[in-house]
């Protein structure tokens, strides 16, 4: 399993590069993150969260196989939005509402470097989002009501803080 990094490391706002070759590493790295994903009991892991600046995440919807996006695009998003608590494997413990468009359609690669479009609705459309803002050095944190995130944020590090002294 990979080291899943958390809120305050540096990597996880970094802008993350492009992958231009699909090489048996990038395999060993994708299953990897499955293998994390599945270990951690999330829905979706973007490289950034294993300390990997490259533009890649999966996604693992329950009783589904999981879904690898390799240079992924978001090229349309529907004009209805909505609320959906969301949470995050490098902000454990904490959730909050986050208002997104309800439908989205990207372009990907997949681990062999194929390209394909998907247009995706409902709980897979959101986990895309969430997981796409990783590569660009967001967190779902930053999508909420400034004071808000600031109360998430120090609730969160009053948790880390208790754990850290046991």
């Amino acid at each position: 399993m990979l080291d899943i990094y958390t809120l305050g490391d540096e990597v996880l706002r970094m802008e993350a590069e492009e992958v231009a070759s699909f090489t048996p590493e990038l395999k060993m790295l994708v299953d990897a993150m499955i293998d994390t994903l599945i270990e951690a009991e999330g829905i979706g892991l973007a490289a950034p969260q294993v300390g990997v600046s490259k533009k890649i995440f999966v996604v693992k919807l329950p009783n589904e196989d999981p879904i690898v996006f390799i240079n992924p695009e978001i090229i349309e998003t529907s004009n209805e939005v909505g609320p959906y608590e969301e949470g995050c494997l490098s902000i454990p413990g904490m959730y909050h509402d986050v208002i997104r468009p309800l439908e989205v359609m990207l372009q990907a690669q997949d681990v062999r470097g194929k390209a394909f479009t998907l247009k995706a609705d409902g709980l897979l459309a959101r986990v895309i989002q969430h997981e796409n803002d990783h590569l660009h050095g967001k967190l779902y944190i930053d999508r909420i009501d400034d004071k808000e995130r600031e109360r998430l944020v120090k609730r969160y590090e009053r948790q880390n803080r208790k754990k850290k002294e046991k």
